[in-house]
């Protein structure tokens, strides 16, 4: 059975418009089997080819106005030519204007029978509910790395390319659950003999898992000069900034996925670290989600800077800093397993979960150990009835005179901590408004992680104004006012 319009809908790369052109077949074949065009007839191979003017393609990306619907409806009315079914394909539907999605609503709430639309996008929110109300949805969902990477493998094999399987998982990964960005990778590699691992990294400006992971543990080391300087290596290789805090943040993901589902939750690693690397960063979940938000911060930031390079050197201080002051992670050293044995600077194979194959050069050993960072002792944490008291003595010095009155009365503000959360109740005003603003805020939030020994969340909330006291002298003048105009 048909339906006169379709709206397939998922991320980039699934399928969509490939699906939408053999569903075209399907209904032109004149051969059909099982529902599926034979290839073979010349419905088929005259819309394989595009010399059947009766299946159209649109990008209304470049054409989303409303006389360009117009200009549609008006030819979508005519009889097909060579085949039974005209069939509009409309790619990226949601960029139409709302005068353009109502100039094809008309046609599709009484459409000849003739006709068939295709709709794709990859943003549901963004189509009129009138039109979604008149097609039948379909949803295509992200594929997983494994299937990606076996398809590459046999598209490889078909147009004589020497990929590796490894390099395959890894271009499986990268895709992100696109077939089509998986094809694009893997056509960026294939300047390449052998489309291995190193090749890879290469080509798409990456690290390596274990470059990273070496990374990662020199910053929960908190050493700052020698994570500065593993930095400055990688972008003289040609490493970008933007990707390598990418591969760090997925570090740190993998870190936190660990901990929160050590047994169920193995699908949603990468596989790039090993079991024994990701427990070697022994870290509480807030570390490990404050380290996160650090690094997508500065990728943010990343976007605009001037100079991405500093931009990332700056990523590293702010997560060597906070290893220093409040986060004191127990750091085991990278993992035996971890750390490839040199030979003679050959390729060299490890293990930290898949088997990653990586081109080391060899390294001198340095002339004398690295001086890292000793953190201060933490202070003990106050009691919790003396915590907000403490952080007021401490901050008040640091702000302005007026500001310092506010924070110190309890009927403007006042804080309660538990469990890593300090909870700011303040009242509407101006008054709480000077002592609740960004820097204010963050000197607050600086005191706490001190005095606490570790991560502390920050939240404000507006309380409810008191409600004013009754002055009995004044209430009983207004009623001896008010009996004398009664009478």
């Amino acid at each position: 059975r048909l339906n006169h319009a379709y709206l397939f809908i998922g991320t980039r790369g699934t399928g969509k418009t490939t699906c939408a052109r053999i569903l075209a077949k399907a209904v032109n074949c004149e051969h059909p089997v099982d529902g599926n065009p034979c290839n073979e007839c010349p419905s088929c191979r005259g819309i394989e080819d595009g010399t059947i003017l009766d299946v159209v393609e649109l990008d209304a990306a470049s054409n989303n106005g409303v006389d360009d619907v117009r200009l549609l409806r008006d030819e979508a009315v005519f009889s097909p030519t060579t085949v039974r079914k005209r069939v509009y394909i409309i790619d990226e539907v949601h960029m139409l204007s709302k005068s353009a999605f109502n100039a094809l609503l008309k046609i599709l709430e009484e459409p000849p029978r003739h006709l068939m639309f295709i709709l794709a996008t990859t943003e549901l929110n963004k189509v009129l509910p009138t039109i979604l109300s008149r097609c039948q949805r379909h949803s295509f969902r992200r594929l997983d790395a494994k299937t990606i990477a076996d398809r590459l493998l046999y598209v490889a094999g078909q147009e004589g390319i020497n990929l590796d399987p490894e390099a395959a998982a890894m271009l499986g990964r990268l895709a992100d659950g696109g077939m089509r960005d998986g094809l694009s990778l893997l056509d960026q590699c294939s300047g390449s003999e052998i489309i291995d691992v190193p090749a890879v990294l290469a080509a798409m400006g990456l690290a390596g898992s274990y470059r990273t992971q070496e990374l990662a543990f020199t910053l929960l080391s908190r050493d700052v000069s020698g994570a500065l300087a593993q930095y400055g290596a990688l972008w003289r290789d040609g490493k970008d900034p933007a990707g390598l805090l990418g591969e760090l943040a997925g570090f740190f993901r993998d870190v936190l996925m660990h901990r929160l589902a050590p047994g169920s939750g193995k699908e949603l690693l990468s596989g790039a670290y090993g079991d024994e690397a990701l427990e070697s960063a022994q870290l509480s979940d807030a570390q490990a989600l404050w380290y996160l938000n650090t690094i997508q911060k500065h990728l943010s930031a990343m976007t605009t800077a001037a100079n991405p390079r500093l931009q990332g050197e700056l990523c590293l201080v702010e997560l060597c800093g906070l290893a220093v002051e409040t986060a004191s992670p127990a750091v085991s050293p990278i993992p035996a397993v971890a750390a490839p044995p040199k030979r003679d600077g050959a390729a060299v194979e490890k293990k930290s979960g898949p088997s990653v194959i990586e081109d080391l050069p060899p390294q001198e050993p340095p002339a004398s150990e690295p001086e890292t960072l000793q953190p201060e002792p933490a202070a003990a944490a106050p009691d919790p009835s003396e915590f907000w008291q403490a952080i007021v003595n401490d901050v008040r010095s640091q702000i302005p005179r007026g500001s310092a009155i506010f924070l110190a009365d309890p009927s403007v503000i006042r804080g309660e901590y538990a469990d890593g959360e300090l909870v700011l109740y303040r009242k509407p005003g101006f008054e709480a408004n000077l002592v609740t603003d960004p820097g204010t805020l963050e000197k607050i939030r600086q005191c706490a992680q001190r005095l606490a020994g570790g991560p502390v969340i920050v939240r404000t909330v507006e309380k409810s104004a008191d409600p004013p006291a009754i002055n009995e002298e004044k209430l009983s003048q207004l009623g001896r006012f008010g009996n004398v105009i009664i009478r």
